[in-house]
């Protein structure tokens, strides 16, 4: 008699796969760019990683970078998704998109707390995340793009890119296991996370506290994105974000 199949472990594997993952992560690039596009137009403001990768690309394609770059980050989501539907054969499931969203949601809600109590933990007495943000002087609309933004291109650049393109390194180059190659390329890309933010108008004073708390979120980003893959990722920290900066 053929074994019943586990609903948990078939939403686990289906959550991760890029039909779910990057249909979901669909309206945080279409919020972000919509808020961009007027209240970010209005002082000139994108996110940090978001202006990197545009930069980058710019650079090579000159006054072609920015259709070049929109027109690769939706054509290959697209070509992900096809490829990956055909593969499994099933139909798209609404409820999958239901799960990922109520474990996004639990997930950000948790997320604060946890990271702080292991930063508390290891500084103790010079503890110190006291940086003043330029970011709280903007409008609600900017932050709340800003926010947005942070999940969907700082995970596509820390995560995506770096912590896929390190592991791939390790393991290719440095003859390093799977489970190896993973945790190298969590702290590796946790240290340039953290750094990242005290870089360009926006960044903030460097302070033990606050670069240590964003290394250890750079460590949990990282982890989930290797667990649970981009889309849960990327809402996970835009809700943060949106915690943090917004509400």
């Amino acid at each position: 008699m053929p074994e019943s199949p586990n609903p948990f472990r078939e939403y686990w594997r289906a959550s991760r796969a890029p039909r779910y993952s990057l249909i979901f992560a669909l309206p945080l690039f279409l919020s972000y760019e919509a808020l961009a596009a007027t209240v970010g137009s209005v002082h000139q403001v994108r996110n940090g990683a978001d202006a990197i990768m545009r930069a980058l690309v710019d650079s090579i394609a000159g006054q072609w970078g920015p259709l070049i770059f929109g027109a690769t980050l939706i054509g290959g989501s697209l070509w992900l998704v096809m490829r990956d539907r055909r593969r499994s054969g099933t139909p798209i499931r609404g409820s999958v998109f239901v799960g990922m969203s109520v474990e996004s949601v639990l997930l950000a809600s948790i997320f604060g707390t946890a990271v702080s109590l292991v930063t508390t933990q290891l500084l103790g007495p010079l503890l110190a995340i006291s940086a003043a943000s330029q970011v709280a002087s903007l409008g609600v609309g900017e932050r709340l793009m800003l926010s947005l933004g942070a999940g969907l291109y700082e995970e596509l650049l820390f995560r995506v890119v770096l912590v896929t393109g390190i592991a791939l390194l390790a393991r290719k180059v440095g003859g390093m296991g799977h489970r190896g190659a993973n945790a190298i390329a969590v702290v590796v890309a946790a240290l340039l996370f953290s750094a990242a933010h005290y870089i360009g108008v926006y960044g903030d004073p460097l302070e033990l506290g606050s670069f240590t708390f964003r290394f250890i979120a750079g460590l949990f980003f990282s982890a989930l994105y290797v667990l649970r893959g981009f889309g849960i990722t990327a809402w996970t920290h835009a809700l943060y974000d949106v915690f943090l900066l917004v509400l």
